[in-house]
């Protein structure tokens, strides 16, 4: 029978669940995106986001809230991916802040969590749409709120009746958002939410269900050693410690110590608070790990096993070679310079762009695949300048971007809140060195106002948004604000695309051909809108993005 209170071990059961009932659900979620392209991904990003704190949640060696609270937060929001992502992060940052204090969760706690999960996420968000996962949550915190005050004592009658009302907001939500009634979905954020929340509550009721991460290449490894498989083990030594802070520690400072934990060994856990960090890590040589530590403050509770006194010398020589080799090929650090560029691209011929127009960092991904906070905070280490412009070239992408800004200390960060890669283009080409970061940073805003994108992809499925009608394998025009063009031949869409990007005041119009269209395809497309707008200059460049036939700029 279950337990009107939620423990430690019970809310980690209960997370992992969630976590897996959105992994199995994802595709269906990315099929009820408003646009049938074939590169839906909300359900894609948001499970990516709740198996990045999954991967911290299944290493942990602590049974204690705050160590849970702090690897579902710090996971989460390293992990999160597109807006979707950033959002379900933002709603387990504020849930945790109340947790973390707690030893167990009654109804009161869960109330005021949920509130605070919802408080968090809404203020992330710049400008929040009603219909979409945030009204989901706000929901669903209401009806807790209002639970809780009729005075509800069984939990498993609270959690059953705040998602039977969320499950209830969500089916409201193509009647807050007419695209959502006119593409027949509900918005699949909030659906992602929701099976988080039933797969926790499964959790909660005692059904039968695998916590294992099977196969996810993010789940953390297990502390324990197989002892027949000693002989094969890389790194010899098992070394966990405490350290007492002393200096400041922040996600950014995890973060480059687990790399370098990374880079002498595996089996890693850092489990980080504001006073002590755990750490546990399989090496060949503890020496490192703990001169490491000690520029972060005192050591306690030092503990090193030999897990194979066999093969010891070999596999430490092996190490020690290694190790060498990479010291010799080790790039030397570039000078420190006044501002760098990162920018987010997808396809060889987009990163030649960026890469000719100054960029210092390419971060793969786009619609199809959007990057991470963490990917984002390991492009900006690579990059040596005080001030760092980002372009994350997608909308989806913008909220992940904004996060860094508060995550790195020693470095300026600038988003440009670029939507496409046209304006991430325009953006940088308006960089003027004699100009100061403020000055760029406002005429970039400026200029990328002024450019109009379209996007010819196709449809995967059949539905009607924008009072057009689309079938399955039809080629669509997608513009700034929805759907220009439909048809069944790609180049007529894209010309009739093209028409309705235009007006009097463009001069410029930039073709950017994908990987499935050829040389000779994308110059007789040119040559056709070069004849039709005669008063515009027209270029053609090799954009090699996937799923995408064209990415075509009007300014």
């Amino acid at each position: 029978m279950a337990s009107n209170k939620i423990d430690v071990r019970m809310l980690s059961k209960m997370f992992l669940a969630g976590a897996q009932n959105l992994e199995a659900k994802k595709e269906w979620i990315n099929e009820l995106n408003v646009f049938p392209v074939p590169d839906g991904d909300t359900g894609t990003n948001m499970s990516m986001t709740i198996m990045a704190a999954a991967k911290e949640v299944s290493g942990l060696i602590d049974d204690d809230m705050e160590s849970l609270a702090k690897a579902i937060s710090s996971g989460s929001l390293r992990g999160a991916r597109g807006n979707s992502g950033v959002i379900l992060s933002q709603l387990f940052r504020g849930f945790c802040k109340v947790i973390k204090t707690e030893k167990e969760i009654d109804i009161d706690v869960l109330t005021t969590a949920t509130e605070k999960a919802v408080e968090t996420a809404y203020k992330a968000v710049m400008k929040p749409k009603e219909g979409t996962i945030l009204t989901v949550a706000k929901g669903a915190a209401i009806k807790a709120r209002e639970l809780q005050e009729a005075g509800v004592s069984d939990m498993g009658e609270f959690i059953g009746e705040v998602i039977k009302h969320a499950e209830y907001v969500l089916s409201q939500t193509p009647e807050m958002l007419p695209v959502l009634k006119q593409a027949g979905v509900v918005d699949s954020g909030g659906q992602g939410l929701l099976e988080v929340l039933k797969g926790a509550y499964d959790a909660f009721l005692g059904k039968e269900l695998n916590f294992s991460l099977g196969d996810v290449s993010s789940a953390a490894p297990k502390v324990k050693v197989d002892t027949e498989a000693s002989a094969n083990i890389k790194y010899g030594y098992c070394t966990e410690f405490i350290i007492l802070l002393t200096k400041h520690f922040n996600i950014k400072h995890e973060m480059d110590f687990k790399a370098y934990l990374e880079s002498i060994g595996d089996s890693i856990v850092v489990v980080a608070d504001d006073d002590i960090v755990k750490v546990h890590v399989h090496t060949n040589d503890p020496g490192m790990a703990i001169q490491k530590a000690l520029t972060f403050g005192q050591l306690s509770n030092m503990k090193i096993d030999n897990m194979r006194l066999e093969h010891q010398e070999k596999v430490v020589k092996e190490a020690e070679k290694a190790a060498a080799a990479a010291a010799v090929e080790e790039a030397p650090v570039e000078e420190r310079k006044e501002v760098g560029f990162i920018s987010v691209s997808v396809g060889a011929g987009m990163d030649e762009i960026f890469t000719g127009l100054g960029v210092d960092c390419m971060i793969s991904g786009g619609q199809t695949m959007n990057p991470s906070t963490e990917d984002m905070l390991n492009a900006i280490d690579k990059v040596n300048a005080d001030t760092i412009f980002i372009f994350p070239n997608n909308k989806n992408i913008i909220l992940a971007a904004n996060q860094v800004q508060y995550m790195v200390e020693d470095k300026k960060i600038v988003v440009i809140p670029t939507k496409t890669v046209a304006q991430g283009i325009t953006a940088i080409i308006n960089y003027v060195p004699d100009l100061s970061v403020e000055e760029n940073e406002a005429v970039m805003l400026e200029e990328i106002q002024k450019v109009k994108t379209g996007q010819v992809t196709y449809a995967v499925r059949d539905t009607e948004i924008d009072d057009k009608v689309i079938h399955e394998g039809d080629y669509m025009g997608i513009g700034d604000t929805g759907i220009l063009a439909v048809g069944r031949k790609q180049e007529e869409v894209t010309l009739a695309m093209v028409d309705e990007m235009m007006d009097d005041s463009m001069e410029l119009i930039s073709i950017y051909y994908g990987e499935e269209v050829t040389e000779e395809e994308a110059q007789a497309l040119g040559d056709k809108i070069q004849e039709k707008y005669a008063d515009c200059d027209v270029e053609v460049q090799f954009g090699g993005q996937p799923v995408y036939y064209y990415i075509i700029s009007a300014e």
